[in-house]
């Protein structure tokens, strides 16, 4: 039987792996944050209450070309909106949580945390107790984000950009998708939010990652549809050869 603290210590080790992408992530950001002006405290304040990766890379450019403060905010949230898309696709697993939980692990959902939470909550285990291994989750995001980016707050512009540092989150990602992708349809999916992405990828305000989105969405959708129809018919054809059989048999 699952426990609490035995779901908490498993979603934290579950985190393990995608940390060393994450890691390097935090430290360019300390770096960058330094480079725009912002004092360690502000920059770890960011890291804090912002806690979003790719709207707190984008903040600190934007804060060091100057740009008006309203701009930068419909910026970040606009960078931000794929994790409406996390929040739809966890919803039905989180109903009969509190408020309490439901706001704090609002709170902890990233990219990554959606990744390794999301795995665990399809599982066909019925344990009452899923929103601890996200708890330890996102936790283990946490802190290591935050120690992360105060260290990159600290060196400053003491890291080397040949280390390319920046490059290891998205490897990080593909190991993590790659495995999963055991359908035809999953795959298909897969390639088109790879296309999209890359071609959407010179539209302003980082948009191109909510076009990708959209379209592999809709892409999925679409082919769940034409692939169960298919399943559908197929088993209703074999059904009718089953009764045809039977028929001729007597």
């Amino acid at each position: 039987m699952k426990t609490p603290r035995s779901e908490f210590l498993a979603g934290a080790r579950g985190t393990l792996p995608i940390l060393m992408g994450a890691a390097p992530f935090g430290l360019i950001y300390g770096v960058s944050a330094r480079s725009a002006g912002l004092t360690i405290s502000l920059g770890q304040a960011m890291s804090s209450i912002v806690f979003a990766g790719s709207a707190q890379f984008v903040t600190v450019q934007l804060l060091g070309a100057g740009i008006s403060a309203g701009v930068i905010f419909v910026t970040a949230c606009i960078i931000n909106l794929r994790h409406a898309l996390y929040s739809a696709s966890l919803a039905p697993y989180m109903q009969r949580l509190s408020v309490g939980w439901k706001l704090l692990l609002c709170y902890l959902l990233t990219d990554e945390a959606y990744a390794v939470a999301i795995t665990r909550y399809q599982q066909s285990d019925e344990s009452p107790h899923k929103h601890w291994f996200f708890l330890g989750t996102g936790l283990a995001l946490w802190s290591a984000w935050q120690a992360c980016t105060a260290v990159g707050l600290i060196l400053g512009a003491n890291i080397p950009a040949s280390w390319s540092l920046d490059f290891t989150l998205p490897l990080t990602f593909i190991a993590l998708v790659v495995p999963v992708l055991k359908r035809r349809v999953d795959l298909a999916v897969a390639i088109i939010a790879g296309l999209v992405a890359v071609l959407a990828a010179h539209l302003p305000l980082n948009s191109g990652l909510l076009v990708a989105t959209c379209a592999s969405i809709l892409a999925g959708s679409l082919m769940e549809v034409m692939y169960g129809k298919r399943t559908e018919s197929n088993v209703v054809g074999e059904e009718m050869v089953v009764e045809g059989r039977k028929e001729a048999e007597s």
